[in-house]
């Protein structure tokens, strides 16, 4: 099965958008873009060996492909409309392909995103580049830097989830349903889309957890130039997590895991205006601390200084 093959039998669809101009099949895609939006682009590659276990599934590596740009998109926002896919396989099974797929299309079908174009081609390793493109409304956008002084920090979901689900797939341990839940929060994260949205209104800054969330809330600090105060005690841990894990061991899990793909957002909000949000978007918000002048980022636990510093996932150490 050659390379074109491949786009035809499981990636090239029919697409009723209408602002797809140019679609899979032509040397490029074309697109037109909504009146008085602007357009947001994102990129991630995903290897295997280096982002997930190479005996994942394969329609939990195509899922988990397409939202890990889902949640860059959320970070800013943006509706997500059209994605590109770069594949590289070692070779071209049906059985596996099938199943990336299937994954891929049921994160995309999620949010009304079509594939527009993309590449293939041969190598050693399963390499997978989801390129997405979105809109806002002109001038709408979330961005790192808008935290002041003042604001209160707060997180989606729950927090360390991930990096525990990724223990118990390298470890094998047996799948209870505890474990089932943590394997499949990293498997086929949940992109906030719709929740951002929402917190769009109100929300100073934001950005997604993928690196853990001391390192990406210090990213966001310091794209505002302010510093922050977490409480350990407040991020949010799902039951499932404090059964399996001593409770430092969760917290560890959650200030330095990564992978969760919820949103940390900053806000003048009181906590009445960002309950109501999250009530109606069926999203837990919690404030986990305080955006502080000066620079960087300290913890507390219990109220009491906690020593702590990760500088999270680095590719090139």
């Amino acid at each position: 099965m050659d390379e074109f093959e491949i786009i035809r039998q499981y990636f090239d669809r029919e697409s009723a958008d209408e602002n797809v101009l140019v679609g899979i099949g032509d040397d490029g895609a074309v697109t037109r873009p909504s009146a008085g939006r602007d357009l947001v682009t994102v990129i991630d590659t995903i290897v295997s060996g280096v982002h997930f276990p190479s005996d994942l599934s394969p329609a939990d590596i195509g899922y988990r492909a397409v939202a890990v740009n889902l949640s860059d998109m959320a970070a800013m926002a943006a509706t997500p409309r059209w994605m590109t896919l770069a594949l590289t396989l070692n070779r071209a099974e049906p059985s596996w392909l099938e199943g990336f797929a299937q994954g891929l299309f049921s994160a995309a079908d999620e949010y009304d995103v079509i594939l527009i174009g993309g590449d293939t081609t041969r190598g050693n390793d399963v390499v997978v580049t989801v390129q997405l493109t979105g809109e806002v409304d002109a001038g709408a956008m979330l961005l790192r830097s808008g935290a002041s002084a003042s604001d209160s920090i707060y997180v989606t979901g729950t927090i360390g989830d991930a990096m525990a689900g990724l223990s118990v797939l390298q470890s094998g341990t047996p799948q209870d349903d505890d474990s089932i839940y943590l394997v499949n929060r990293f498997a086929r994260p949940k992109a906030r889309v719709c929740a951002a949205r929402n917190i769009a209104h109100f929300a100073s800054a934001a950005i997604d957890l993928s690196d853990g969330l001391f390192t990406d809330i210090g990213k966001l600090l310091m794209a505002s130039g302010v510093s922050g105060r977490i409480e350990l005690n407040r991020i949010p841990l799902s039951p499932q997590l404090r059964r399996t894990m001593a409770t430092d061991d969760a917290l560890r899990a959650a200030l330095g895991g990564g992978d969760d793909y919820e949103l940390c957002f900053t806000t003048a909000a009181t906590e009445d205006v960002v309950y109501k949000v999250s009530r109606q978007s069926g999203v837990a918000m919690t404030c986990i601390g305080v955006v502080e002048s000066g620079a960087g980022l300290r913890c507390t636990l219990d109220g009491k200084q906690f020593d702590y510093h990760d500088e999270g996932y680095l590719h090139f150490r």
